[in-house]
């Protein structure tokens, strides 16, 4: 035949690419339940549809080219659910999947191409850090810094990222500037490894204490979700991926809207409770306003006062901030606060309608928020607000206090402003304001306490709000699914063909 020896030749390089760091490292893997990078691409994506970019890449350096497969990176561009994706998955099997001058040739590729074209980026972290020696030295120097954009990110297309194992160096990196972040169970991120942080801190420190899914998920909030297997973490990627377009320039994806959507909406009284003062769980609510299970949460775990949701209406994508009285009784903290902008610098990038549902009792006060800059933080959030461009609507369901009423999208920062008949439009809690104003409390004169705390209540009504045209709608909570869909429509129209103006796409990915 002809071309035989080098047809071999190309048949032997494969296999030896193929068999990534060996098969004792695979076996082990596998012995622990993990996949392994290969693995979890055929996983993700439509079977046949990946074009490997650079299979036959390996390190520079001439003592270790030779166990170097793929450079430890295996990158290139497929599909999921029929729709292009760029994607790099880390082989912690050859050189714990280290930075070095190859394999980010890959990644930059893989980069360039997926916002050039127009393609989500989708990152499979697993790295032990920079590679040694070659960082070392003024010659180690001379390799990194090379590109002053690499670092930048434009939300030309939505980037995920799955920490699945030791996350150091690019891992972190590239998962700090991610639009969703998934983590395994047991996985760790952090700038160093405990070892390393050990010896800088000059004390022991556990992996789960400087990076697990915990300090991740409900401390740090660098990660929006834990679960426990890699195959999990990848369907959260399919998924989340499900509500966004491949690019900004595109309106998300539609879908066929389930039958029995328009029931749990009718029950919406179930939930919540007559008296004000009893606490409920929003992302209920949302839930019954919803297609039928299409909720996905952001961000559980952390700021949990209140709830960001993405969700689809008439089978189209929208993204839900909701208080949460559930936590805190829903007052804002400066968790809370950083992860609403972050949402809505999400949704507006990729061209997702926001719907506020309100019940704030107001930001919380205390001396912990304003060592952590509360006002400043607050601002950002009017900051980030004011440069929204996709539709904003607005439903005042109980409460609504104070500064928060103006950064929960009152007034003129929502495109439509609906209330429930129970809203209440106070500066703070009734009986606090009497107290405040006229100096009296219940037990000091219960019935002029009485009377003083009707006529607050009588100033801060639903009615009143409407009689200003302050709320251009009134509605029976029972109601709220169908006006969302048929208001988001009217509001969708003002767009080109769904597409918003992206005032947000530089905003820090992490702050």
């Amino acid at each position: 035949m002809a071309f035989e020896k080098l047809i071999e030749e190309f048949k032997l390089k494969t296999d030896e690419v193929l068999a990534m760091g060996g098969p004792e490292k695979l076996a082990k893997r596998k012995a622990e339940g993990h996949l392994n990078a290969r693995e979890r691409i055929d996983y993700l994506i439509d079977s046949g549809s990946f074009i490997e970019s650079g299979r036959f890449a390996r390190s520079n350096r001439p003592e270790v080219k030779h166990k170097t497969p793929a450079d430890g990176k295996v990158a290139g561009f497929a599909k999921i659910d029929g729709r292009d994706i760029g994607l790099v998955a880390n082989d912690f099997t050859v050189l714990g999947a280290s930075s070095a001058v190859i394999n980010m040739k890959k990644i930059k590729h893989v980069k360039q191409i997926a916002a050039k074209r127009g393609m989500p980026l989708v990152l499979l972290g697993e790295s032990s850090g920079a590679r040694m020696p070659d960082r070392m030295g003024s010659a180690g120097r001379a390799i990194i810094a090379q590109d002053p954009t690499e670092y930048q990110r434009l939300r030309e297309s939505p980037w995920c990222s799955a920490l699945l194992g030791q996350c150091y160096g690019s891992s972190t990196w590239y998962s700090a500037m991610s639009d969703f972040v998934v983590m395994r169970k047991g996985a760790i991120m952090a700038i160093a490894s405990p070892n390393v942080t050990s010896i800088a801190i000059n004390k022991p420190i556990e992996a789960e204490d400087l990076g697990g899914w915990k300090l991740l998920t409900g401390v740090s909030g660098l990660a929006d979700l834990a679960v426990d297997t890699d195959e999990q973490a990848l369907d959260a990627i399919k998924k989340f991926l499900s509500y966004l377009p491949g690019h900004n320039m595109q309106a998300p994806p539609e879908y066929p809207v389930p039958a029995g959507s328009d029931e749990a909406c009718k029950h919406v009284f179930d939930i919540l409770p007559e008296s004000r003062t009893k606490v409920y769980d929003v992302r209920k609510i949302i839930a019954a306003f919803a297609d039928k299970d299409s909720c996905f949460e952001l961000k559980e775990r952390f700021g949990k006062s209140i709830a960001t949701v993405l969700a689809r209406l008439d089978g189209k994508s929208v993204g839900f901030i909701a208080n949460n009285p559930l936590f805190k009784g829903g007052a804002l903290d400066a968790d809370a606060v950083q992860k609403v902008i972050s949402f809505m610098v999400l949704c507006d990038s990729f061209n997702v309608p926001l719907v506020f549902l309100v019940d704030v009792p107001g930001f919380l006060i205390g001396v912990e928020g304003e060592i952590r800059g509360m006002p400043g933080k607050v601002i950002n959030w009017m900051n980030a607000l004011t440069q929204v461009t996709v539709p904003k609507l607005t439903v005042i369901m109980r409460k609504d206090y104070g500064q928060a009423y103006i950064n929960m999208a009152g007034g003129k920062n929502a495109d439509e402003v609906a209330v429930w008949p129970m809203a209440d439009l106070g500066f703070m809690d009734p009986a606090v304001s009497v107290n405040i104003l006229y100096g009296i409390r219940q037990e000091d004169d219960p019935e002029r306490f009485a009377k003083l705390k009707s006529e607050v209540e009588r100033d801060t009504s639903a009615w009143g709000l409407a009689e200003l045209y302050e709320a251009q709608h009134v509605l029976d909570p029972r109601d709220t699914r169908a006006w969302l869909i048929l208001t988001l429509e009217v509001h969708r129209k003002g767009m080109k063909n769904g597409v918003g103006e992206h005032l947000l796409r530089n905003w820090p990915t992490s702050y």
